[in-house]
């Protein structure tokens, strides 16, 4: 059996950072969701990581367990404070927010 991860890119407002983010589970590149949209991939249980990307702007990285024919499911988004905003230039990982629903 297998675990479904469910990731969202949910615009809010005015967002700068538009383009499509990388999903990277585990430190491996598994896909991208399109502002707006919604992706499913199937995981195997167990603990998982999870990051978003767009170019060298990245969100922190989440650690997540995931059972047995459970859906996990986060959200994401570029929208962030204008202090955040600015930081973000300098550590990109500031940039994109990932925030599990």
């Amino acid at each position: 059996m297998s675990a479904t991860l469910k990731l969202t890119h949910k615009a809010i407002g005015a967002e700068v950072r538009r383009g499509p983010y990388d999903v990277v589970v585990d430190g491996e590149r598994v896909g991208s969701v399109e502002m707006n949209h919604t992706i499913e991939i199937s995981i195997e249980p167990g603990r998982h990581t999870l990051q978003v990307r767009n170019g060298r702007n990245s969100s922190g990285t989440q650690t997540f367990d995931a059972a047995e024919e459970e859906i996990v499911a986060f959200r994401c988004t570029g929208k962030r404070p204008l202090p955040l905003f600015l930081a973000s230039f300098v550590v990109p990982r500031l940039a994109l927010k990932l925030v599990r629903d």
